[in-house]
């Protein structure tokens, strides 16, 4: 079985699932705060409130991102990972996802299992800029392996990850 990670039909998003009225207010503060200490201290507060929220993950995350804290980011990728593979019933571990665990988890819902992707390879990106290029890449396989149409574009990441990895090797060898 083949899953195809751009056929879903009209699933609800993460951002469409229900949210606490005081973690949306959290949310819109911490963007109104955007830049100051305040903004990340509401996105905890919002992350305390609802810790397996997608869109808390995703606010938490981008925030971290946008502001350069790479390992953070790094972080709630992995907690997306885990919160996912809860909601799916995958295996805890991505290292061990077959395209069966796919195929079962699109019955649950096609949007999340993309979702949960779309973090393996964001989580597999956030490696390569940190220079953790092995772990990258064993990430980036994965998807790779799972995502046979390259739906996700995580070639293209991995080809990047192979050629840090040789010229690692080569400067080593030098």
């Amino acid at each position: 079985m083949t899953v195809d990670l751009l056929e879903f039909d009209s699933e609800e998003l993460y951002f469409d699932e229900p949210i606490n009225p005081k973690t949306a207010g959290l949310l819109a503060k911490a963007s109104e705060l955007y830049g100051q200490d305040e903004a990340e201290t509401a996105l905890m507060h919002a992350y305390f409130l609802e810790p397996e929220h997608p869109t808390v993950l995703v606010a938490l995350y981008r925030y971290y991102y946008y502001q350069h804290r790479l390992a953070d980011s790094l972080l709630v990728a992995d907690r997306v990972l885990r919160v996912f593979a809860k909601r799916l019933e995958l295996p805890e571990d991505w290292r061990d996802l077959s395209e069966m665990h796919l195929g079962c988890g699109v019955m649950v819902s096609m949007t999340m299992v993309r979702f949960y992707m779309q973090a393996l390879k964001g989580a597999g990106y956030l490696e390569l800029r940190l220079g953790d290029y092995t772990s990258a890449m064993k990430r980036l396989e994965k998807v790779v392996e799972l995502d046979s149409k390259d739906r996700l574009g995580a070639l293209a990441l991995l080809a990047v990850v192979r050629e840090a990895l040789n010229k690692q090797s080569d400067t080593v060898s030098a």
